[in-house]
């Protein structure tokens, strides 16, 4: 027993010395963010933060709670290392990945026609002679709008909803219609749309003969030993009991700060749910939008950050070597950026102004409640993805040449968004303070 009780203590002292070499203020940085899950009139129900310093996890923290006594469990439980997240928009970037595996082994063109690889004709009806690549549904540049939806029920091809002959195409609201302002012609005009990603989802099944979720797992999270995945079909028992549930206080029309946290997603209290009967009849390459590649993704903020040493170590993790050098270079590229005089995106409310493969180019633009800067002072650019959705926020921004990054997941916000812009960008208070803490703390160096 005294042995025991040696070998923690000394276990203890060295994790003390291992953080304390890395001249990150632990406490100090623990305490910042603790405040901003306890703000008294925008509380956070959870909240996990990560913080790589050259390419190493510097810091890693975990705040409030998992899930609530409200829930059917009648229980709270923190949040650990272990903590899946529906991670939202986030998993977008992780999805391009799994595309630009297809890329390395030849077996997809960035450039080509995507209909050859679908099967069916993918076209705007006000466009029909410009044709659409992959290259342009991972840059939001496609032409295709969400007005139609972006998430179709399995049984739901998505030819149907695309084409013009399609039984469930309606008035053709996924298609962007001409616009006098701009050019809105497919490759010209830049749009944030979840749907181009359940479309190169279907890609992805279309060429593996796959479905979209069992291929992420088998080409992208398993190899890199992450525990996760975009379905909860994909989860196993183990990752149920570490699954966050996701909060709002009240609901999304309904916002009460001093109400109850209401759960919106993902409260399946450790118990996996039948799965779908529909999956049994599912062909892949018809319709993946059912699996959530635009932002079905758990996975905890450690995963991430196996993710994002992957891009920073340009496609290799460990012995593990996942995409070429030059796929990863592609995926930062700038393959959209904002030219105001040529009016050739929407910056939607001022967070977007550049953009590459399947994630953001954060280019430190800033204004009271507009802009992509992530740390207050600026003077800062990333690559990445932010995520909003069911009272979600989560946050995976890095700089790729000094290899620092920044990675949080919200698990539930106890205010309206739509109310609360930032000061110095388009993110909302909490994010703010969250990143420039993680920066402040644990990437510059201390004083």
């Amino acid at each position: 027993m005294i042995k025991c009780i040696l070998l923690f203590f000394m276990a203890t002292l060295m994790s003390q010395s291992t953080q304390a070499g890395t001249g990150v203020s632990q406490g100090a940085l623990s305490t910042a963010l603790q405040a901003v899950v306890e703000h008294p009139t925008k509380p956070l129900a959870s909240l996990s933060a990560l913080a790589i310093r050259d390419g190493k996890v510097v810091y890693e923290g975990h705040f409030g709670y998992r899930t609530m006594p409200g829930d059917a469990a009648g229980k709270r439980s923190k949040p650990d290392h272990k903590t899946l997240y529906r991670i939202a928009s986030v998993s977008k970037t992780v999805m391009a990945i799994g595309v630009m595996r297809l890329v390395d082994a030849g077996k997809l063109d960035l450039d080509a026609d995507v209909s050859t690889y679908l099967g069916f004709s993918l076209r705007n009806p006000h466009f029909p002679d410009v044709l659409i690549t992959t290259r342009m549904l991972l840059s939001h540049t496609s032409s295709l709008r969400d007005d139609a939806g972006y998430s179709f029920a399995l049984g739901t091809p998505l030819q149907s909803v695309l084409d013009p002959q399609g039984a469930n195409f309606g008035k053709g609201a996924a298609w962007a219609a001409p616009s006098p302002q701009s050019d809105r012609a497919p490759g010209r005009y830049f749009e944030y749309v979840n749907l181009n990603f359940g479309v190169a989802g279907t890609l992805i099944e279309a060429i593996s003969k796959q479905r979209f979720d069992l291929y992420m797992q088998s080409q992208v999270l398993r190899p890199l030993g992450i525990a996760g995945g975009y379905t909860p079909e994909t989860l196993s028992p183990t990752d149920f009991k570490h699954l966050a549930v996701l909060y709002r206080k009240g609901s999304e029309s309904l916002w009460n700060p001093a109400g109850p946290w209401v759960a919106q997603v993902d409260d399946y209290q450790g118990k996996a749910p039948a799965p779908r009967a529909e999956l049994a009849s599912y062909v892949p390459g018809t319709n993946a939008t059912a699996f959530g590649p635009q932002g079905g993704l758990r996975i905890s903020v450690a995963g991430l950050a196996r993710i994002m040493q992957l891009l920073m170590q340009r496609g290799t993790l460990g012995k593990v070597r996942i995409l070429s050098p030059e796929a990863v270079a592609e995926m930062g590229r700038a393959q959209w950026t904002m030219q105001t005089e040529r009016s050739n995106g929407d910056t939607l409310h001022g967070i977007f102004h550049s953009w590459g493969l399947g994630m953001q180019r954060f280019m430190d633009i800033s204004g009271p409640g507009s802009g992509d800067r992530f740390v207050a002072d600026g003077g800062v650019k990333g690559l990445g993805h932010l995520g909003e959705a069911y009272g979600l926020n989560s946050g995976f921004i890095y700089d790729p040449t000094k290899r620092n990054g920044l990675i949080y997941a919200i698990g539930g916000i106890g205010t309206n968004p739509e109310h609360d812009r930032g000061q110095y960008s388009s993110l909302q208070s909490w994010e703010e303070s969250i990143l420039d803490a993680l920066y402040r703390h644990a990437i510059l160096p201390t004083r």
